[in-house]
């Protein structure tokens, strides 16, 4: 039978909304969309690239707790409400992604939070 479980961030979203972090079903790694709050302190930055490295933050715990890396990513999809912010925030994203090149797209459109400047979903392969 394939394992099939939920990683939780503690963001009171999941519980609120009911969804997981991160779904692990064999070998892929399912990452909701993720936003740059602080999911400790429930706290969001002003800033789209504060908030991107927030994002990515919170990805990698995921990650690893799937045990996988940035490097086992295949797919990835940007949401940001402005597409003006998305230029800033590309010396982020190449840091995690520039060697991985995933798959990847990006669109433009309203976010649940008017805080929120940037959501970034991820698909992994576990080695």
């Amino acid at each position: 039978m394939t394992e099939r479980r939920a990683i939780l961030s503690g963001s009171t979203f999941e519980e609120r909304i009911g969804y997981a972090r991160a779904v692990v079903d064999g070998e892929w790694v399912h990452v909701s969309g993720t936003t740059g709050f602080d999911y400790t302190t429930m706290t969001i930055s002003d800033d789209a690239v504060e908030q991107a490295e927030q994002c990515l933050r919170n990805i990698e715990a995921a990650l690893t707790e799937a045990k996988c890396t940035f490097a086992d990513v295949v797919r990835v999809r940007y949401l940001l409400p402005d597409r003006a912010d998305f230029e800033p925030c590309w010396p982020v994203l190449r840091r995690c992604f520039g060697d991985v090149r995933p798959a990847a797209t990006m669109m433009v459109c309203g976010l649940a939070d008017p805080r929120m400047k940037i959501e970034i979903e991820v698909y992994a392969r576990r080695p």
